[in-house]
């Protein structure tokens, strides 16, 4: 699981730093979470192939967070992508995006599937063979969801010795790693758990921007391999937290204590800060795991 920061800051885009947008890499399916502006020419600077991304997570329509939606629609199409293209984001983002395609006249030429979200409950939004993804109610001043991504258990492990000393043919190993016994020439049947052991313990990332500290979510994300939460501001301007329904860095790290995870990644600062390190000495005070997200990093999560 490997994460790619695209934009990791608040509100306006400046020369030398992104507004939100990243890509989550899970075995090989590539998500976009996300889209401010500036998202496709920094798919292009990190070398993240357009053609790999087939779903879209927008949390909410906040400009900061989609705006570079439609040009991004717009480019797969001049690169005449074939492939469907699914958006999952809050009521409402069919209708933004398809009247600007109505009227600059830039249908799609492939399949565009738009998934609107209004539940204020947690859902399974997305089921592949290899992944889950389920919203994550969030507090924010219009209606928002964090993501959450968790990997699917893996194949057995084959202990290749005892497959070795029954002398069991490489034929049946693909159905032994799902879970069947192997049955011998004379009729002998070897229970699978002589025979393999369990699968890498699977992994999962939360992402929750933007949002006011809402320990809500904590049962949710209890022990999730990865949170990435908002830390707008430092605790001296936790006066502003309030109004504008977003976290500081300490409250951040909170969430994080409270639902256990393996590693806290902050994001989303107020470009008010000359120095993005405050946000981890803030957060370390409460939560010891802490990790910056910044333009253009790669975050191993496994």
């Amino acid at each position: 699981m490997k994460l790619t920061i695209l934009g990791c800051y608040a509100a306006t885009p400046r020369t030398f730093t992104n507004p939100t947008s990243q890509v989550l890499e899970i075995n090989n399916e590539f998500f976009l979470i996300d889209c401010g502006e500036g998202t496709q020419v920094e798919l292009r600077r990190n070398k993240v192939k357009f053609g790999r991304i087939k779903h879209v997570f927008i949390s909410h329509l906040h400009g900061d967070h989609f705006y570079g939606l439609i040009g991004l629609i717009s480019t797969f199409m001049l690169l005449k992508r074939e492939a469907e293209l699914h958006i999952y984001g809050p009521k409402g983002i069919k209708e933004i995006i398809t009247l600007q395609l109505k009227l600059s006249k830039s249908w799609t030429s492939y399949p565009l599937y738009f998934h609107e979200l209004n539940s204020s409950e947690p859902e399974v939004i997305l089921e592949t063979k290899k992944v889950t993804v389920e919203t994550i109610p969030l507090n924010h001043r219009i209606y928002t969801n964090g993501f959450l991504f968790r990997e699917k258990p893996g194949d057995l492990k084959l202990l290749m010795e005892e497959v070795e000393k029954y002398e069991i043919d490489v034929a049946y190993y693909r159905g032994i790693k799902k879970g069947k016994d192997a049955v011998l020439d004379d009729g002998t049947i070897i229970p699978n758990e002589k025979l393999t052991s369990p699968p890498d313990p699977t992994k999962s990332y939360a992402y929750c921007s933007d949002t006011a500290y809402f320990p809500a979510i904590v049962p949710q994300i209890h022990k999730v391999t990865a949170l990435y939460h908002e830390s707008t501001f430092l605790e001296q301007h936790a006066y502003l937290a309030a109004p504008t329904k977003h976290s500081t860095a300490r409250e951040a790290a909170a969430i994080a204590r409270a639902a256990g995870v393996s590693k806290l990644i902050l994001g989303h600062y107020s470009t008010r800060y000359d120095s993005i390190d405050l946000f981890k000495e803030e957060a370390e005070e409460i939560f010891p795991n802490v990790t910056l997200s910044n333009d253009g990093i790669v975050i191993d999560l496994s």
